[in-house]
């Protein structure tokens, strides 16, 4: 198989760039696009992977981070009665129009230092892990054990860059928060707090990642196999894949959420109310907290706001993730074509 250029062809590989070896079945005619994708490399060089990675992470933050910052006051505890809220839109609306247009993006800029080597760590790992538990576990296709402990993977490398800018960007968004830039946040952090305060939700961010991921990435390539069997290029195919997997993980991990937001932001009123004294830290301490607060529907406070974040959100992120793969990789290869 041939990739044209101008009526003047190069040989490349016929296997698909993910590494998958079927050839997805039915009789079901490719079309241009999906022909050009599959006559790409076997594999994507890791540079990118990185550089899609990272432009996936960057773009899914920025558009969805006003909903994010509406999800973290959802979560409260104990919110200030000022801060009540029975909606996504209705708060953000409330939020706009008592604290000033550009508040529910406080703490944006930190979060995308963070999304970009986050994610290009996060895709890269994913997509070698990947294709080489594959080759030992499912020699003729794709195994769905192998991709869920490639997502756990390369959420230990994502996680370990997150962490950080997600406690920062978290402290910013709740209502009435003291800090008004990122930087102040952080010497405000260290200075009373320690580095350890950067991570010390990270052991419950792994422990809702892991299954977030798992849930993510397997759903994500079974509803692939289901709607693009052949692997190509296919944008629509991404942005539905990619919107029901993030909807069904959030919606599972939502209670493991709700105990990460009270260990980042270290909510005083709820922790007060609950007879905690200091600083709150551990998985199990922050269960039994949000459980003695706020019973059973404590755990899933701010789901709604999270599933809406979410499906967008992985919507936003395989799409220009898998486009960037995509465009990358054949400018490489016309790059190195001679006409």
């Amino acid at each position: 198989m041939e990739l044209r250029r101008g009526g003047v062809g190069s040989q490349a590989g016929a296997r698909r760039m993910d590494g998958d070896s079927r050839d997805g079945g039915g009789g079901c005619c490719k079309d241009a696009g999906s022909e050009d994708y599959e006559n790409l490399p076997t594999s994507a060089s890791l540079s990118t992977h990185m550089t899609a990675g990272a432009m996936a992470g960057i773009l899914e933050h920025s558009v969805m981070y006003p909903v994010d910052s509406v999800k973290t006051r959802m979560q409260s505890l104990n919110p200030d009665p000022k801060a009540h809220y029975t909606s996504v839109y209705g708060a953000l609306k409330k939020i706009i129009r008592t604290e000033g247009f550009w508040r529910p993006l406080r703490g944006l800029n930190v979060m995308m230092m963070g999304a970009g080597p986050a994610h290009a760590m996060y895709f890269a790992c994913y997509e070698n892990m990947k294709r080489t538990l594959n080759a030992v576990f499912h020699h003729q296709g794709n195994s769905h054990l192998a991709n869920g402990i490639a997502g756990s993977m390369a959420t230990l490398l994502h996680d370990a860059v997150m962490n950080p800018a997600e406690v920062v960007k978290q402290r910013m968004q709740m209502y009435n928060s003291p800090h008004r830039s990122a930087l102040s946040c952080i010497r405000t952090v260290w200075g009373t707090e320690g580095l350890g305060a950067f991570y010390r939700s990270y052991t419950t961010q792994l422990t809702m990642n892991i299954p977030f991921q798992s849930i993510h990435f397997i759903t994500y390539e079974f509803l692939q196999e289901q709607i693009n069997p052949y692997r190509g290029y296919n944008p629509q195919s991404h942005i539905i894949s990619g919107g029901l997997a993030g909807a069904l993980a959030a919606a599972a991990t939502t209670p493991l959420d709700v105990c990460k937001t009270l260990l980042n932001t270290q909510e005083n009123m709820a922790l007060n109310l609950a007879n905690i004294s200091g600083r709150l830290s551990g998985m199990a301490n922050a269960f039994r907290t949000v459980y003695q607060l706020n019973g059973l529907p404590g755990y899933f406070k701010g789901v709604q706001a999270r599933v809406i974040y979410q499906m967008p959100s992985t919507a936003i992120s395989w799409s220009v993730y898998e486009f960037f793969k995509y465009f990358l990789t054949k400018h490489k290869l016309e790059n190195r074509t001679p006409y």
